[in-house]
């Protein structure tokens, strides 16, 4: 099953009330106004308020935002000049900015692909140094965005894996996932690598759409496409071309359709290795735990424009339906 846990242990609210001032950073790779993400940082404060930590009270929370990971060391140098007692951090360009500057402040990441392979920990189970949290996905999620995609266009032949290697330098273990199922669904995935720069990504996908008949898109999240997201779902559309994206927003903003994590639930879920921490947890001893909450979401409205027919399947697993 995918979003497992890797290894349980007891997230509980504590009955004592916590009384000294604490200090947490926070750094996210996406836009400070960006809608979604005033969502899931309220997720991450009520579930710390749950759990006895309140902003001005006893917690005090310093932002850093940095869109597509753009100045993440620097900003990352900021928060730990502030001496925090612990560290947030959103995306892999952020957490290996703090990799790079501490091995000694506690850091819990989230929106993390692979953990042991990007060399954040060296067990999921055994943390073993300053860093924890949540991953998002198994390799096998591929497989799910790829069957997507074919229900929904049974003459799919191609799918563009459209990544910034850069700020995803995971990449590897997603296409790896697709070049295992792909053959059973007869896909080929083809990897297109963008930059973060919004004439490379039209040049990028208006290469593969011109190249590649019978073909449609899967966008990985990452901090670039996010950053880009009503650019690539514009393209898409352009081109003509069915899309399965990880992030719900992307279907928000007019994309097809999305499957993956549900980001107020990985927050609230930060808030407990947070709380863990602040009293007196070592992050090493705490293992480092998958998604368990996922979310499918389908525009019809986008389906119709592209002039494909939604199967009934799919239209009934979508927990949210776009009209």
């Amino acid at each position: 099953m995918l979003g497992g846990a890797v290894a349980a242990w007891p997230l509980v609210a504590h009955a004592q009330q916590p009384d000294q001032m604490r200090r947490i950073g926070v750094m996210i790779a996406l836009p400070e106004g960006d809608p979604e993400l005033k969502k899931w940082l309220a997720a991450f404060r009520q579930a710390l308020e749950r759990l006895g930590w309140s902003q001005s009270r006893n917690i005090h929370l310093d932002y850093r935002f940095t869109p597509a990971g753009a100045h993440a060391q620097e900003l990352a140098k900021e928060l730990l000049a502030l001496q925090p007692d612990v560290i947030l951090a959103f995306s892999t360009p952020v957490t290996a900015a703090f990799q790079r500057e501490t091995r000694t402040v506690p850091i819990v990441f989230i929106g993390i692909a692979d953990a042991v392979g990007q060399g954040f920990v060296p067990s999921l189970t055994h943390p073993g140094g300053n860093l924890t949290g949540l991953t998002m996905y198994e390799a096998s999620v591929t497989g799910k965005w790829l069957e997507m995609l074919k229900e929904i266009q049974p003459q799919l032949a191609r799918a563009a894996f459209v990544v910034n290697p850069k700020t995803a330098p995971y990449y590897d273990f997603y296409m790896r996932g697709a070049k295992s199922v792909a053959p059973s669904l007869a896909i080929e995935p083809v990897l297109t690598p963008i930059q973060n720069d919004a004439v490379d990504i039209g040049r990028a996908i208006a290469t593969f759409a011109h190249a590649i008949p019978k073909g449609g898109l899967v966008v990985p999240g990452d901090s670039t496409t996010n950053a880009h997201r009503d650019l690539i779902v514009s393209l898409a559309a352009q081109h003509r071309l069915p899309a399965v994206y990880t992030n719900e927003f992307f279907v928000t903003a007019g994309g097809l359709m999305s499957y993956g994590v549900d980001w107020v639930n990985e927050f609230g879920q930060a808030a407990f290795y947070v709380d863990r921490i602040l009293r007196g947890a070592n992050p090493s001893d705490l293992p480092v735990q998958a998604a368990t909450k996922f979310v499918t979401a389908l525009n019809v409205k986008t389906a119709k424009a592209l002039g494909l027919a939604v199967p009934p399947g799919l239209l009934v697993a979508a927990d949210k339906v776009i009209e």
